[in-house]
């Protein structure tokens, strides 16, 4: 899978859901600051198909000469979808046509001319399956439920769908971030990042712990800030962590556990829905958090959990509605402390995420890890 933290993919469910207009609305937003390239794909099964783009007869892509075939439109006055992301104010735009079979062959030559680091957007649904985009939004119809193939396919990677309504669009372009050249998308919702453990087993404080010179939950704090309108550090600790300056939250009853550090942070919260993660883990998919955001956000449950296969859940790595917090204080207030607990009280949406999650619990678990990514620390 090739990773392209700067580059914002468009799909959609079907044909005219204003796919490019909404590149185009991102773009306006974007161009004045930054220089983004525009790059459309057409994906071509074979060459005596169908041609996607302007149906059966259009010659445009059974005339493909090879594999690919990498276009730059330089004019702005047409209707094609091409020249008007370069009125829009795209710096350079492109149009790729290629086999199926060759999308990444097609895309690294289209790397090869812009550059791996280069800001685009990108309109297309067949290259998510060989593209990892730092943002991958999915557009559909409000009229219509059905989903073409090369959308269907995709899906699951969306860390947004948007729906489509007579060219408008519910979504808050404000909430699209592209900062030091990587696409996000913040949602109204809020990170807790749970910071109040003991660390008995490490022997020193976990949170601390150096990776590439800077402690891991500095690192934490900066992975999800693009990503959540609100930071909370729950922790008993204020004067430790000022200096990350984010809200911090102390229990409100001390040493009661982490279920208690939830229930303060979750009161403390400006927001529904709240994502609730350990200090201790090291290396965070952006990913996996958007898709348990998606799995909540669509659900009226009161705790979204990730569960493996063997029906392992990861309650510090899950979402939590204020709506949990009754049952969170009744399991509090009759001497709990699990967060187990909880999960009989509310309604609960168990997700299989596939996660592969390494938390940092012992010295020999950290060093193991520095050891395996390679990356430099001080203890």
């Amino acid at each position: 899978m090739i990773k392209l933290d700067g580059m914002l993919m468009i799909g959609s469910a079907g044909a005219n859901v204003g796919k490019t207009d909404l590149a185009c609305e991102i773009l306006r937003k974007f161009c004045k600051n930054h220089n983004i390239t525009g790059i459309k794909v057409t994906t071509i099964k074979d060459k005596d198909g169908q041609c996607p783009r302007g149906g059966e007869g259009c010659g445009v892509c059974s005339s493909l000469e090879g594999n690919f075939c990498i276009t730059e439109e330089t004019g702005k006055t047409s209707d094609k979808d091409t020249a008007r992301l370069l009125a829009a104010g795209a710096s350079r735009v492109f149009w790729i046509r290629v086999l199926k079979d060759h999308l990444v062959e097609g895309i690294n030559a289209m790397l090869d001319i812009i550059g791996p680091e280069v800001v685009s957007i990108c309109e297309s649904n067949s290259l998510r399956q060989e593209v990892e985009p730092g943002l991958f939004l999915m557009a559909r119809n409000n009229d219509s439920d059905s989903w073409k193939k090369s959308a269907q396919q995709v899906r699951e990677y969306a860390d947004k769908i948007i729906v489509s309504d007579s060219g408008n669009f519910d979504l808050n372009l404000d909430r699209i971030k592209l900062v030091d050249g990587k696409w996000t998308l913040q949602e109204k919702a809020t990170a807790i990042i749970m910071a109040g453990g003991s660390s008995r087993r490490m022997g020193t404080d976990k949170s601390m712990l150096e990776i590439e010179g800077r402690p891991i939950i500095e690192r934490t704090c900066e992975r999800l800030a693009g990503c959540f309108e609100q930071i909370l550090i729950s922790t008993n600790e204020v004067d430790k962590f000022k200096f990350l300056g984010f809200q911090i939250v102390p229990d409100k009853v001390p040493e009661q556990g982490p279920l208690m550090g939830i229930a303060s942070a979750l009161e403390a919260s400006g927001n529904e829905i709240n994502f609730v993660i350990a200090c201790d883990i090291p290396q965070i998919e952006i990913r996996d958090v958007r898709r348990i955001l998606t799995e909540a956000v669509s659900s009226d449950a009161d705790i979204t959990v990730p569960v493996s296969s063997d029906g392992k859940y990861e309650p510090l790595f899950a979402v939590y509605r204020k709506s949990a917090l009754n049952a969170i204080n009744k399991v509090l207030s009759s001497g709990g402390r699990k967060i187990s607990d909880v999960f009989n009280l509310c309604k609960v949406k168990k997700v299989e995420l596939g996660l592969n999650l390494v938390n940092l619990n012992t010295m020999t678990e950290y060093e193991e890890f520095q050891k395996n990514s390679n990356i430099k620390s001080n203890v």
